[in-house]
């Protein structure tokens, strides 16, 4: 499986969000990433994710939607919602969430 999200042609929206994880308490942590990964592709207007953490805890994930309605109805599931608050408690000493308008791609090869 490739690490790229296979997204359509432009527009649509990226939700980019970079955390450092808190040292400590790791109970639930991967189980509660896990459910994300599956629960996220049902959602209405989902389109693909890419996530990269280095050795630090420091990570980047970004999920691409549809629009912006579809942004804000994941931003209000239930389970989303519970992880959100798990996140901002226990598993993150920082985080950052921005939402862009992807207008343009360019794709490469290495």
């Amino acid at each position: 499986m490739s690490p790229f999200a296979r997204t359509p042609e432009p527009p649509y929206y990226a939700v980019i969000f970079t955390s450092q994880r808190s040292p400590g308490d790791e109970s639930g942590y991967e189980e509660m990433a896990t459910r994300m990964m599956e629960l996220a592709p049902r959602q209405p207007g989902y389109l693909g994710t890419e996530s990269a953490r280095d050795g630090d805890g420091f990570g980047i994930t970004v999920s691409y939607w549809r629009d912006e309605a579809a942004i804000t109805a994941w931003k209000q599931q239930a389970e989303h919602l519970e992880a959100q608050r798990l996140g901002r408690n226990k598993w993150y000493s920082r985080f950052s969430l921005r939402i862009a308008k992807v207008e343009r791609v360019g794709n490469g090869k290495p």
